[in-house]
This record gives C-alpha cells, sequence and structure tokens, in this order.
C-alpha cells in the first residue's frame, strides 16, 4: 500500500507539473496574440501616416531638382528617417502577423547561398561565416523576401552578441517534428519541416531572456543599440507562415535559433526572381485611375503621385463615392483603393466593381490588412497590393503592372 501510494504521489506531481507548464505556455501564446492586435493597430495608423511624409517629401524633391544642394540634403534626410520608421511599422506587422505574405515554393539553400555576400557585408571582418547546406532539402513553402529578412535578424543580432568576433554558421537540415514533440510545444503541428538554423559563438543567453526574447521591444542591447523588434518579426512572420521557431542557448557558449518552415507539398518550380525596373515607368493622359481612401492627406498624395506619373486622376472617399465615379466614367481603366475603410471596405468595393465593370483592373493599398484581402496569413489568389508606405517609383512600376497585366 505505501509503496502503490508514493508511485500515485509522483504520478500526481508529474501530471500537475504538466499542466502548470501548459497553463504557463497557454497564457504567453494569448499575451503575444493581445500585444500582436494592439501592435498591428499601431502600425496601420503610422503607415498611413508614413505614407503622406514620405510621398510627399518624394514629390518635393521632384519638384526642387537640383537647383538648391542643402535643400536636397535636408529632403534626403527626412526621407531616411521615414523610411527608417517604415522599417519599424514592418516589424511590428510582422510581430502581429498582419503583414501579407507571398508564399510559394523555395529551394533554401539557394536562398541561403545567395544571401553569403550581403551576410558578410552585415557581419563584418571579424565574424566568420560558415553554410552547411543538406544535401536532397525538401523545398520549403513560404514568402522568400521576408524569410531573407529573417536570416539578416538572426545574422546581424549573432553578430551583436560577438562583440570581439566569432563564427557564424547557418545551417540548412530536413526535419520531422513528432506527435510528441508537437504536444509538449503549444500551437506547434506535427509535420514535415525544413529547417534553418543560425548558430553563434558569442555571449549566450540565459533561461529569463529566453523566455522575453520574442516579446516586442524586450532588448539587452544598450539604448540606442537596438528596437528590441528583430526577433519579434522572426516570431511573427515563422508562426503566420505555419511554422515554428526555437532558440537553444547558455550563457558564454552561444546561441542556436533554429526556425521550422513547412515542407512545400504541391508541385511547381520556385518563383521567378523580381525584375526591377531602372527607370520609373510613367502612364498616359488617356488612361484613367480612380483613387478611393478615406483619409484625405492619404488620398491627396495618391492623386498628386499618379498624377505626377503621368496619369489621368479621380478621386473618392469611400465606396459609394467610387461607385458613383465609376457610373459617371466607363473610361476608368485602374480602381486603386485602400482596403481598411469605414461602411464598405476595399474587398467589398471590388467584388462589386468586378461584377458591374469586369474590364477595370484592380489594385489594393493597405496598412494594415486585417484578413480582407489576406486570408491565414496569405495573399487571395488574383489579388494585387502594394502597401503603405509606398515610394513613387515602386508605385509607378506596380500600377504598370497591374493595367498591362
Amino acid at each position: 500500500m505505501q509503496h502503490a501510494n508514493t508511485q500515485l504521489e509522483e504520478r500526481v506531481k508529474a501530471r500537475t507539473a504538466e499542466l502548470e507548464l501548459a497553463h504557463e505556455r497557454l497564457h504567453q501564446s494569448q499575451k503575444m496574440e493581445a500585444v500582436g492586435q494592439l501592435t498591428g493597430g499601431i502600425a496601420h495608423d503610422f503607415n498611413n501616416m508614413l505614407a503622406v511624409v514620405m510621398g510627399s517629401l518624394e514629390l518635393l524633391k521632384r519638384r526642387m531638382g537640383d537647383s538648391d544642394p542643402r535643400a536636397q540634403r535636408y529632403t534626403e534626410s527626412a526621407m531616411d528617417g521615414a523610411r527608417r520608421a517604415a522599417v519599424l511599422t514592418q516589424r511590428l506587422l510582422a510581430f502581429s502577423r498582419q503583414q501579407p505574405l507571398r508564399p510559394e515554393a523555395i529551394d533554401a539553400n539557394k536562398l541561403v547561398a545567395g544571401m553569403s555576400d550581403l551576410l558578410r557585408r552585415a557581419l563584418g571582418a571579424e565574424v566568420q561565416l560558415e553554410t552547411v547546406l543538406a544535401g536532397g532539402l525538401w523545398r520549403a513553402h513560404a514568402d522568400p523576401n521576408q524569410l531573407e529578412n529573417v536570416i539578416l535578424n538572426l545574422a546581424v543580432n549573432a553578430r551583436d552578441a560577438m562583440p570581439e568576433g566569432g563564427r557564424l554558421t547557418i545551417e540548412t537540415q530536413n526535419a520531422h517534428l513528432d506527435g510528441h514533440y508537437a504536444s509538449t510545444h503549444l500551437g506547434v503541428p506535427s509535420g514535415q519541416y525544413v529547417m534553418i538554423a543560425v548558430t553563434d559563438t558569442g555571449m549566450g543567453m540565459s533561461e529569463e531572456v529566453i523566455a522575453k526574447a520574442f516579446d516586442p521591444f524586450f532588448t539587452t542591447k544598450g539604448v540606442g543599440k537596438g528596437t528590441g523588434l528583430g526577433l519579434s518579426q522572426v516570431y511573427g512572420f515563422v508562426k503566420q507562415t505555419g511554422g515554428h521557431v526555437k532558440i537553444y542557448s547558455e550563457v558564454g557558449h552561444g546561441t542556436t535559433v533554429k526556425v521550422y518552415l513547412p515542407r512545400f507539398a504541391g508541385a511547381g518550380e520556385d518563383g521567378p526572381d523580381a525584375e526591377r525596373a531602372d527607370e520609373v515607368p510613367l502612364g498616359e493622359m488617356q488612361e484613367v485611375v480612380l483613387v478611393v481612401e478615406d483619409e484625405p492627406a492619404v488620398r491627396q498624395f495618391s492623386v498628386d503621385a499618379l498624377t505626377e506619373l503621368g496619369y489621368r486622376v479621380l478621386e473618392a472617399d469611400g465606396a459609394a463615392a467610387a461607385l458613383r465615379q465609376l457610373e459617371a466614367h466607363p473610361e476608368i481603366a485602374l480602381l486603386f483603393t485602400d482596403v481598411v475603410m469605414p461602411e464598405v471596405n476595399g474587398a467589398k468595393l471590388a467584388e462589386e466593381v468586378r461584377r458591374r465593370w469586369p474590364a477595370v483592373k484592380i489594385l489594393f493599398t493597405t496598412g494594415y490588412t486585417r484578413n480582407a484581402v489576406v486570408h491565414n496569413g496569405v495573399l487571395d489568389a488574383g489579388v494585387e497590393l502594394i502597401g503603405k508606405p509606398f515610394t513613387l517609383e515602386a508605385l509607378a512600376v506596380k500600377v504598370r503592372e497591374v493595367l498591362e497585366s
């Protein structure tokens, strides 16, 4: 009886410990979700403001030309500050899992190899870069541009953890996370993954630091040395992609961050590299664009930018006004609409336009998707989108791409 009681007490203790661990993980997951919703809303407002600031500076710079070098320098400094702010809002969106992704089949070995020069420049001469690329690697299913940002973020973090220099190793592997692993890691589906590990020989992290490492704005770096959003961006992207990220570290012995991306299950080739235009493509006055935006300042910038690019531009402050414009102007070739608007959002407006005017091309813009044109973190099929804030060149290229499709 005594032996049986002892065994029962041990089982109860073990089960209690498991329940406490599960509760703690659930609490952390709920906290990250709540903070993510908050940061997504903040990023939306900032992106609208930055769209006006960056766009107005670009138009001002074009108007000034090269006549006043000092004014040009001031404008460029302001643009640089706005770009840095835009990077921060993109990281907020990544953490909140509200960035629209374009996942495709990726050869992770090819992607890592193609980043070698960029990584060496970012790491500096004191950090030795090594790559260990697995043979027979499966293709991953992820957004290649965002994955490059993740690897660069992890590499820069590793560099900062090795102030006296060291070795950074990027490794790829096929991985299978079984049911037991999934049961002990909340929200991780079991299955086949492509693993990318970034390992440094730096100062390492304590258990307390690891527990907070993915929290937004948490950083162990000194004032002015970092925003605390790098690992948050990694976390948000990986979760939105349907993957998993895990940190292994020991103080004084370095850190390994393992990123698990879902294995690509479909057929098809790797996505083509995007071609960059050398010059800003211009429109013609007979090409009419209807701008639909409820924020007056953002709407005015969009109208001015498209006019600067050579298009004839009409405007509307919402869906009802947009439909009236389309009825009055059958020559409209492109609907350029915000996604997030009161009463009727851009996605519903687009549905009505496609039904009544199927020849009209549609381009969405947004600083925050809220699942109107993005579902399960992936941009809906056939949807063309340019995120706020955008540059004049990016807008020019995207408008021509949509009109000529």
